[in-house]
């Protein structure tokens, strides 16, 4: 999850001001080259557009290593009980090891966590921290953070910051685990600080918590859906089928479309559909032999100027190692649908049933994919989906039909 943008931050470490009550917008995309083909839907200003033509170049992109520094935070009412080691542990290498699968090996993200703790100048619960952070608190926090860091930290060496508050400080509240986006780059040590992961997790933490985090430095969308109230369900648009949209999913790899517009798909693992035609899809958190081919990921049918439909297969391998069922799933995709409002929807192939009751994030959708034998219509687009049955090799035969009557 992501936290509204900082605004009006100086040089100086001590000069970050107050926050906007607003979503940081997406700065200019790079210009899109035609590589990715017709199905490829173009960036739109939509925070976290999901637009795969072109790369905005305020998010680093996981196409090479990248290295983070994790610093760890204590303040004066607490004397911590765990060591940076132990909370560096929770962490690393399982989220280096869940980016070099889902990435098929293309990105490495090397850790650098500090020795020591770094002690804040106020009580932790001076701070206030929870999910709805007061804005005024919040820059506090930050400010406060960098100004004891900077004398530490040579920020020029690293791509990403987490900074890991004391688990066991009174205030501190693992609800409050945000990226917080700078309005205006703050400048340190001559390189540009856009963002940075604020980590409030218990020791142990959340499941893929930092995947899921590290995930919006590489510009991706949460994709849950939050209740007005906080009471209702969560995981209503994507249910266990993607890390972004729920860190305890039981399929907890990206889509195939994250994949996609993060570099890690290349057009030709990605087959856009544009007339009748038989299709082996790989699962895609299958991570292949040293020197094997990817094979077919992602299958798009362009429903519109800004839509698409994604079709992929899931099985239990690799990231998706716990899911509870296996098939091909299929999925809607909007450009121009910001992050938290529900820019990738499941479609869920067998209605009125679910799967994994206690164990799935969102039991309705965990029966979404189809099954060798079954058939699905697609209406926007006069599409059917039959799948055919699975190869020895584990990919999935696929018949797609257009011009079908659903």
């Amino acid at each position: 999850m992501e936290r509204p943008s900082l605004r009006g931050v100086a040089a100086a470490a001590t000069s970050l001001l107050a926050l906007v009550a607003t979503s940081l917008v997406a700065g200019p995309a790079a210009a899109a080259t035609g590589e990715e083909g017709p199905c490829a839907l173009p960036r739109t200003e939509a925070h976290h557009s999901l637009g795969v033509a072109g790369w905005d170049d305020a998010y680093p992109r996981p196409a090479r290593p990248l290295d983070a520094v994790m610093i760890f935070l204590s303040f004066p009412d607490h004397s911590p009980t765990t060591t940076p080691a132990e909370l560096a542990a929770d962490h690393f290498p399982a989220t280096t090891h869940f980016f070099q699968r889902s990435s098929y090996g293309k990105f490495t993200l090397r850790p650098h966590p500090l020795r020591q703790w770094i002690r804040m100048p106020r009580p932790s619960d001076w701070y206030g921290m929870q999910r709805d952070w007061d804005s005024e608190r919040r820059a506090a926090y930050l400010r406060d953070a960098i100004a004891v860091i900077d004398p530490k930290v040579d920020f020029s060496r690293f791509d990403i910051v987490y900074l890991v508050a004391d688990p066991d400080a009174p205030g501190v509240d693992s609800d409050a685990t945000k990226v917080v986006n700078f309005g205006r780059p703050l400048r340190m040590d001559g390189t540009d600080i856009r963002r940075i992961v604020t980590v409030f997790e218990q020791h142990p933490p959340d499941r893929n918590v930092l995947a899921h985090e590290t995930g919006h430095l590489f510009d991706l969308p949460d994709l849950y859906h939050r209740p007005a109230d906080d009471e209702g369900d969560w995981d209503t648009y994507v249910g266990d089928w993607d890390l972004i949209g729920s860190q305890f999913g039981l399929a907890a790899d990206f889509f195939g479309w994250h994949k996609w517009k993060l570099g890690w798909l290349e057009r030709e693992q990605v087959v856009c559909v544009q007339r009748p035609q038989d299709v082996a899809l790989e699962p895609v958190a299958a991570v292949p032999a040293a020197g094997a081919p990817l094979g077919t990921r992602l299958v798009v049918i362009r429903t519109g100027a800004g839509s698409a439909v994604a079709i992929e297969a899931r099985g239990a391998t690799g990231n998706d190692r716990t899911t509870c069922t296996e098939g091909v799933l299929i999925y809607r995709v909007r450009n121009d649908i910001p992050s938290g409002d529900g820019p990738v929807e499941v479609i869920d192939t067998h209605p009125g049933t679910g799967a994994c009751w206690g164990r799935s994030v969102y039991a309705p959708l965990a029966d979404a994919p189809l099954r060798a034998g079954e058939t699905f219509g697609i209406p926007e687009v006069h599409t059917r989906i039959e799948v055919r049955g699975r190869k020895p090799s584990g990919a999935w035969d696929v018949r797609i039909i257009t011009g079908a009557q659903p």
